[in-house]
């Protein structure tokens, strides 16, 4: 995939079974409430404003907005987008989605608490100039949280790779090992994590 175009017409062709991977549609609920407890570690208390980049169908963004933050979505997929609203329609929340590059987010800078981003990082052509506009998005006092990883495919990015990145922006840098099966459905066999930077 070299160009938006090409990543929009890949994504949108996954939308219909991206929720099918235990850790997209969060489906069964120990996994739902290992994530819920996984983010309300790291996020400040709410309500507070987050942009979820790279949204896909919403399921993150709809955990956040059940917790009782105020949250807006971004996807580079029309179709993700559309499955992210009929997700939040259905639970009955109020949650903005729009369609969007999450390497060049669509939000005024110094409005957000918070950036969250799983899975997106290492897919951007520049994640070092993606998170400096991250960066840019957050109030005094905010965070990114980002859910990645160093893939068996050899894809991804390793976590002290994307440590480095993340302290050259922000002062105080953590890396949570996410090695839990219940986090993916089974066990793994390759490096996943959260970062905090504040």
């Amino acid at each position: 995939m070299t160009g938006i175009s090409d990543q929009r017409t890949f994504w949108d062709a996954e939308a219909a079974t991206f929720d099918d991977e235990p850790d997209h549609g969060l489906g069964d609920p120990a996994t739902r409430e290992a994530w819920r407890q996984l983010l309300a570690a790291h996020l400040p208390p709410a309500p507070c404003d987050v942009v979820d980049l790279g949204c896909g169908t919403g399921t993150l963004s709809v955990l956040l907005a059940e917790a009782g933050h105020r949250v807006r979505g971004t996807d580079l997929s029309p179709a993700m987008v559309e499955r992210a609203r009929a997700k939040a329609s259905a639970a009955g929340l109020d949650v903005t989605f729009g369609v969007g590059d999450a390497a060049e987010p669509p939000y005024d800078v110094a409005t957000v608490d918070v950036v969250l981003c799983r899975h997106v990082l290492w897919a951007l052509p520049d994640p070092e100039a993606a998170l400096a506009r991250w960066v840019g998005l957050l109030r005094p006092g905010g965070r990114i949280v980002l859910v990645e990883g160093r893939w068996h495919t050899s894809g991804g990015l390793a976590a002290a790779d994307v440590e480095r990145l993340a302290a050259a922006h922000l002062p105080d840098v953590r890396v949570v090992p996410l090695e839990e099966e219940v986090y993916w459905g089974g066990p793994i066999t390759d490096e996943r994590y959260l970062l905090l930077a504040r």
